[in-house]
Parts: C-alpha cells; sequence; structure tokens
C-alpha cells in the first residue's frame, strides 16, 4: 500500500471529522499506521524557513563547517523529539496530558499554556509571513493574501490529523521537487566545487558554531517538545520514534542543506537577511515555475500553519476541557488578526528567545518518565505540583538564558538542556533520599 493510500485510510473512523482525544490517550483501535503518522512529521519541518535558516547558518559558517552546525542541531532533535514520540507512542497522551505526569495535576497547566500559547505565535508569524512573500514576488496585496492564507490554514487544520498527514504527503515531495529545481537552476552559473569550497559572507558578523547549532534546533523546539500531540497516534512507541526521525534528521535536515547549498551556490538574494530562500530563483526563470512556486508557498507555510495550530488547539482544548475544533476557530481567529495587523513581523526574536528556555520542559520529562524509572522504579507519588521539574526548568533556561547573553560561542539550547537534566537528576536524588529515610 503506498503512502498515500495509508494516510487516505479511515484507520480512526469513517467519519470525516474524527474523533482528536483531546482529554484521553488516543486507544489502540484509533492508531494509525507508521506511514500516516511519519507523513504527520514529515511535511512540517520540510519547509521555506528551515531552508531560510539553512542558508543563514552556510553564510555565517562556510559550507562544511555550516553542514557540521546543521548535523548536530538534528542529531540533538532526533534524540530529543525521537525520546518524547517514543513516549507518546507507548502511552497515546498528547502532550498536556504527558506534562500532568511529570508537572502535576494542577503544575502541568504551566508549561502546556506556555507551548499551546507559543506555537499559536508561530501561527501568526508563518501567516503573515505568506502574505509577505507573495506580496514582495507577485506584487499581491499583502493583507488579503495574508486573510485568505489564514482562513484557508484554519479550515485544514478543522479537518484534523487526517489532514495534517495529508498536507504532509503532498508538501514534502513538491519542496524536493522545486528545492532540485533551484539547485540545477542555481548550477548555471556555479559549480558543485565552488559550493563546498564557500567560506561564508558574513564576516564579522557571523555566528558561532553554538548559536547555529541553537537555531537549528530552535526553529523545532516548540511543535518538537510537543510532539506528542502527532505521535500519539503511532501504535508503538518504535513506531512514535520512526516517525519523529522522519522529521529529524530527514525533512528537516533536507530543508537546512538545500538552504545551505542555495547560499553556498550563490544563487540567493541578500543571504544575511533572506538565507536560503530560493523562491526567487524560480520565479525569476518565469513560465510554469512562476504557478509552481505560489502553490508551493501556499501548501509549504500553509503545512506548518496548521502543524502549530493544531498543536495550540489541542493543548487548549486539554487545558479548558473543550474540544480541538472550537478552540482552532478561536485561536485561529487571533492568529490571523495578528498576522492581518502585521504585528507577526515583531514576533520572530521574541519567539526564537522564548524558545531557547523549552529545551528544558522536555528533558525534565524524558527523565522523569523514561530514563530515572529504569534505575529507580516507576513510583511516583501524585501531586497537584510536583516542585522539582519546575526548579530544573528554572535552573535550566536561567542557564540558557545566561549563555545567550554572556556566551554567545556556546549553544543556547544545549547549555539548557544539559544543566536541567543535571538539576533536575539532582533534585529528584534529594527528594528520593528524604522519602526512603522516612519510610525507614
Amino acid at each position: 500500500m503506498t503512502a498515500v493510500a495509508e494516510v487516505t485510510d479511515t484507520e480512526a473512523a469513517p467519519a470525516a471529522l474524527t474523533e482528536e482525544y483531546e482529554n484521553v490517550p488516543v486507544p489502540q483501535s484509533a492508531r494509525r499506521s507508521l506511514a500516516s503518522v511519519s507523513a504527520v512529521w514529515i511535511g512540517f519541518p520540510m519547509i521555506l524557513t528551515c531552508a531560510v535558516f539553512g542558508g543563514l547558518v552556510v553564510y555565517s559558517l562556510g559550507f562544511w563547517k555550516g553542514m557540521l552546525a546543521i548535523a548536530l542541531g538534528n542529531a540533538v532533535l532526533m534524540a530529543y523529539v525521537g525520546s518524547l514520540s517514543y513516549l507518546a507512542g507507548k502511552t497515546g497522551k498528547n502532550f498536556a496530558l504527558t506534562a500532568m505526569e511529570t508537572f502535576g495535576k494542577k503544575g502541568y497547566v504551566i508549561p502546556s499554556g506556555f507551548l499551546a500559547t507559543i506555537v499559536i505565535g508561530w501561527f501568526a508569524f508563518q501567516t503573515g509571513l505568506t502574505g509577505a512573500i507573495l506580496a514582495d514576488t507577485m506584487q499581491w496585496s499583502e493583507r488579503w493574501t495574508t486573510f485568505a492564507a489564514g482562513i484557508g490554514y484554519v479550515a485544514i487544520t478543522l479537518l484534523g490529523i487526517r489532514a495534517l498527514s495529508v498536507i504532509g504527503v503532498i508538501a514534502a515531495p513538491l519542496f524536493i521537487v522545486l528545492g532540485a529545481t533551484a539547485i540545477v537552476l542555481a548550477l548555471r552559473d556555479s559549480s558543485l566545487s565552488d559550493a563546498v569550497s564557500y567560506s561564508g559572507g558574513a564576516g564579522l558578523t557571523a555566528m558561532s558554531m553554538g548559536a547555529a547549532v541553537t537555531l537549528v534546533i530552535a526553529c523545532f523546539i516548540d511543535s518538537g517538545t510537543m510532539t506528542s500531540d502527532f505521535t500519539r497516534w503511532s501504535r508503538n512507541g518504535k513506531q512514535g520514534f520512526l516517525a519523529a526521525f522522519s522529521a529529524f534528521p530527514i525533512a528537516n535536515g533536507i530543508a537546512l542543506f538545500v538552504g545551505g547549498l542555495i547560499v553556498a551556490l550563490g544563487a540567493a538574494t541578500n543571504p544575511g537577511t533572506n538565507g536560503g530562500n530560493f523562491l526567487g530563483t524560480l520565479i525569476d526563470q518565469g513560465g510554469l515555475l512562476v504557478p509552481l512556486a505560489v502553490v508551493f508557498v501556499f501548501v509549504n507555510l500553509g503545512s506548518v500553519c496548521a502543524h502549530c495550530l493544531y498543536n495550540g488547539a489541542v493543548g487548549w482544548g486539554q487545558l479548558s476541557g473543550n474540544k480541538m475544533r472550537p478552540l482552532t476557530l478561536i485561536l485561529g481567529a487571533v492568529g490571523v488578526a495578528l498576522a492581518v495587523a502585521g504585528i507577526w513581523s515583531h514576533f520572530e526574536q521574541w519567539l526564537n528567545l522564548l524558545g531557547v528556555i523549552v529545551p528544558p520542559i522536555g528533558i525534565v520529562i524524558i527523565l522523569d518518565q523514561l530514563v530515572l524509572p529504569r534505575f529507580w522504579g516507576s513510583a511516583r507519588a501524585e501531586a497537584s505540583l510536583r516542585w522539582p521539574p519546575f526548579a530544573a526548568w528554572a535552573v535550566g533556561s536561567a542557564a540558557a538564558l545566561t549563555s545567550h547573553e554572556y556566551a554567545p560561542w556556546l549553544s543556547d539550547a544545549l547549555v539548557g538542556m544539559i544543566v536541567g537534566a543535571v538539576a533536575f537528576v539532582g533534585f529528584s536524588y534529594v527528594i528520593r533520599t528524604r522519602t526512603m529515610e522516612v519510610v525507614k
């Protein structure tokens, strides 16, 4: 059976609008195939935004160092998102339900609400970016294009997890075909030997290796932490991990590589700002590539917008005790309004900075539910709020922000992960020791 057949299969239910299981784990009878869940993830990070970031990395570091930063960032994402996806496949729980076990029955509201809000910011940003790109390249009305795109993205999200699978199946091949086309066009005026010998062009403004790795990680750390919303549909933990593997390193790596290669070949316009955006390369050729490029923008950015809105709607649906679809309409309306108003253009730096403090959240969940139980057993006292995860999150975030400010040569994301992990193990050990002493 082909992937397309898999994702259009009515595995969960015959109805067009299937149950989304916002407040309970996905039952085994509703789980989906590996191809179907992988299709949800593979079309998410293979986007033009990642090509832009890949170009920025290579422009700063040169081809080989840039590719090393891309590889390192994807290795971290693979381990991080893969572990959380394995857990989701085992339990069938979305991010909010998973966070409840680690942060407490009331405490989980803080990390879950925080992330569910950040991804709506990304929805608004990418929706606004759709209008801005087409206004710049096609001279369309930015506000009307943004509005129309936003309405379409909300409509796709309303269809639920099945629609995310379908748009992923369309978005990923389209990116590969048009990305490859842009590379072929770039090779008319350059060569692969020129690309691999490219030493960068940022000069004194170049980012460090650590900052480049952070950029790769931060691009998808928010939705990567909320991967459970997607991979809870997997039939088991192994399939959950493999679905995430299709995204990191495969899909994300391809997008970053294409953007980096476009810059190294000298085909990017203003690579210091636009990175590896290859849309102009396609449109400049005219003919059939123009309408294809327009379709590409809507499908490509529509994929990431629908995924982010789904994350936010599932998260806030669980927090509020409501269904995903009404929350999709409410949050979608807010996001589209922010995008049309132009406020989205002020979001990027703020969202990236917030992304620096996200990694410790996932790390404490991985340690609490996957790693430490192997050594200390699975017993975990139920509580409204468990302080070790919050303390470790705070310590890890503080370390990441300190690194961001005073040690820019380091990777903020990795600093936050490592310090948060050490802190959580330490705090958990103290609690365990005290508990054992009380029992004695």
